[in-house]
C-alpha cells in the first residue's frame, strides 16, 4: 500500500498505469472473494483505499 506522499512523487503515467493493475487485481481479489478461496478480505479494502488515493492526485492535478 501506498500513502499519499508516495503517490504524488510519482509521474502521472505511473499512476495511471498503477490504477489500471490494481482495479486488474481487484477484480481477481473479488472473484476470489465470491467463491470463498480469499484469505484475506481487508486487501480488498485496501487495494480500493489505494485506488481512491491515486484517483484523488490525479483529480487534483487536473484542477491546476
Amino acid at each position: 500500500n501506498m500513502n499519499v506522499e508516495q503517490i504524488r512523487n510519482l509521474e502521472t503515467s505511473e499512476i495511471e498505469n498503477q490504477v489500471k493493475d490494481l482495479k486488474q487485481q481487484l477484480f481477481t481479489l473479488r472473484f476470489q472473494h465470491a467463491t470463498g478461496q480469499l484469505e484475506n478480505p481487508n486487501e480488498l479494502k485496501k487495494i480500493r483505499r489505494t485506488i481512491a488515493r491515486m484517483l484523488t492526485v490525479l483529480e487534483q492535478r487536473n484542477a491546476q
